[in-house]
């Protein structure tokens, strides 16, 4: 899998943003079939940064309704990659 196909965006939560303040954490939704060493190499490739840790988890999709119809969202993948004192990943640019 390329680096590119690996990180889809940034997740730009409140909670995000605390974890980047407080813990030099940054928190992206991956591909699915990604793995932690290939989340990895793709954040370290693409921002220039060391990454000390790889935590993932799958959200599971949630239920929608349409009128009487009912409607499942999509699962999808996040990651939350620790980066290494004095490392900063722009987001923004």
């Amino acid at each position: 899998m390329h680096k590119y196909d690996v990180l889809l965006r940034p997740i730009s939560t409140e909670k995000a943003d605390v974890l980047t303040a407080r813990h030099n954490q940054y928190v992206f939704e991956v591909a699915r079939a990604a793995n932690k060493r290939q989340i990895k190499e793709a954040v370290e490739g693409l921002f220039g940064v060391t990454v000390a840790d790889v935590r993932t988890m799958v959200i599971a999709g949630q239920l929608r309704r349409w009128g009487r119809h009912l409607s499942r969202s999509s699962a999808w993948k996040k990651a939350i990659v620790t980066v290494a004192p004095g490392d900063v990943i722009d987001l923004a640019g």
